[in-house]
């Protein structure tokens, strides 16, 4: 199948260049020359691509290959792969070399290499890149990357999953997959929480419960908090900081989707309580909501404050073992 993906391309010349000791940024044509890879030790290569590389490279026992598929659009998710591509990248500049490459070598490969060079120095996202430039001057990632990029600075080069803008973000994957193929796909099961009435062994002090039942729906850490009159997105820097310049609005209670919505299964619907059935409010994947303050919400899932209650009181004190 690989060799079918490749057959009916071809990537142009070979254009490699050495980022620094024992790493390489480069195209296609780089990758699959095994006689560069020879003269050169490099052992591993990263290839961020839409397809793999042909299986005369793939069967070779000495080198070790990290296949991350992505397309070069701007609506991709390159951002949860930078951690893992560190790792892979640092392996290999202590054994041998690595060569990163995508199709072309000017943007998504530039990309995982900016955010290496990044954690690697504990640099910005501009100085990396310059750093990545100046070897490279067609190295260019996307306007969707450079922004993943920027957040990755922001998060401390160290993907956090309870990061409000990380949130964001992997919803606003979610929503693309889900408008393409109409329900939530497997790989982004994970922007799904679980049932916070459940007990753990660190209860949340705050929480929302139905009015009318009394059933926990939501901790006051599901909350997507959002501002008058503003569209909320994951690119909003204030949303990490403390910035108070903003107004919140509390006209509805936007949240993460969690196990007891039943939202996997259809791009937009009613949320009932899983215990009473009240209506509850609504959700779209693909629509989303505006709320009476003027804020866009894209996703949305959200409840109504008038069919909910906010509880300063221990959901559960029971610890798991």
């Amino acid at each position: 199948m690989s060799n079918l993906c490749r057959d009916d391309f071809d990537s142009g010349p070979k254009h490699v260049f050495s980022i620094e000791d024992g790493l390489w940024l480069g195209n296609l044509t780089a990758a699959i020359d095994l006689t560069f890879l020879r003269s050169n030790g490099i052992n591993y290569i990263i290839t961020v691509d839409s397809c793999p590389l042909p299986e005369i490279i793939l069967d070779l026992r000495d080198i070790n290959v990290k296949y991350i598929q992505v397309t070069d659009m701007d609506g991709e998710d390159l951002l949860s792969h930078f951690d893992g591509a560190y790792e892979f990248i640092k392996k290999g500049q202590e054994k041998s070399s690595v060569l990163v490459h995508c199709y072309y070598g000017i943007s998504r490969s530039a990309s995982i290499i900016t955010a290496y060079i990044m954690k690697k120095y504990k640099i910005s996202f501009d100085d990396a890149f310059q750093r990545v430039k100046v070897k490279n001057a067609a190295a260019l990632p996307n306007i969707g990357f450079q922004a993943q990029l920027s957040l990755y600075e922001t998060l401390g080069w160290k993907i956090d999953k309870n990061n409000m803008q990380f949130k964001l973000f992997r919803l606003k994957i979610a929503a693309r997959k889900v408008k393409k193929v109409k329900i939530l796909p497997q790989d982004c099961i994970d922007v799904i929480k679980g049932d916070p009435s459940l007990i753990c062994a660190r209860p949340d002090p705050k929480v929302y419960r139905c009015r009318k039942c009394r059933r926990i729906l939501a901790l006051q850490s599901n909350v997507l908090p959002h501002y008058i009159n503003e569209k909320l997105s994951w690119k909003d820097s204030k949303l990490s900081s403390d910035d108070s310049s903003s107004q919140l609005c509390s006209d509805t209670i936007f949240v993460e989707p969690m196990t007891w919505m039943s939202v996997s299964q259809s791009e937009s619907g009613k949320i009932n309580c899983p215990k009473c059935r009240s209506k509850l409010g609504s959700y779209s994947w693909t629509m989303g909501c505006q709320c009476q303050c003027g804020a866009k919400v894209s996703p949305a899932f959200y409840l109504v404050p008038s069919k909910i209650d906010y509880s300063g009181f221990l959901q559960n004190v029971q610890a798991t073992v």
